[in-house]
C-alpha cells in the first residue's frame, strides 16, 4: 500500500510564507511525477505545481513567481515553497504522486494525500 503524507499547512498573514512537504512511502519502484493541487470551498480542484522525475516543472499562472516546487528523489519527497501568499491562495492543498510498481511496468498509478489546509488571512 502506498501512502502520501503532507505537512506544513497553517494560518499565515497576507504576504507571508509557508513550506509544504509531501512524502511517499510504500512498495513502489519509481515515481514518475509529483505535485500539488488545491481546492477551495465551492471551487474545482486546480493544479498548483508539478515536477516530473526528469525535473520538468509546471506552475499555474496564478502562482508563478511566488511558489516554487522542488523534489528530493532519494526521500520520495516533494516540497512547495509558497511566498507572497494572498487570501485567494486559501485552500486545501493536496499532494499527488504518479508511480510504477516495478521496472518496465506499463501501469502507472496515481495516489493522493489527505490534504493540508492553508489559510491566508489577517
Amino acid at each position: 500500500q502506498v501512502h502520501l503524507v503532507e505537512s506544513g499547512g497553517g494560518l499565515v498573514q497576507p504576504g507571508g510564507s509557508l513550506r509544504l512537504s509531501c512524502t511517499v512511502s510504500g512498495s513502489i519502484f519509481s515515481i514518475n511525477g509529483m505535485g500539488w493541487y488545491r481546492q477551495a470551498p465551492g471551487e474545482e480542484r486546480e493544479l498548483v505545481a508539478v515536477i516530473t522525475s526528469g525535473g520538468r516543472l509546471n506552475y499555474a499562472d496564478s502562482v508563478k513567481g511566488r511558489f516554487t516546487i522542488s523534489g528530493d528523489n532519494a526521500k520520495n519527497t516533494v516540497f512547495l515553497e509558497m511566498n507572497s501568499l494572498k487570501p485567494e491562495d486559501t485552500a486545501v492543498y493536496l499532494c499527488y504522486a504518479k508511480w510504477v510498481r516495478y521496472s518496465g511496468s506499463p501501469t502507472e498509478y496515481q495516489d493522493w494525500g489527505q490534504g493540508t489546509q492553508v489559510t491566508v488571512s489577517s
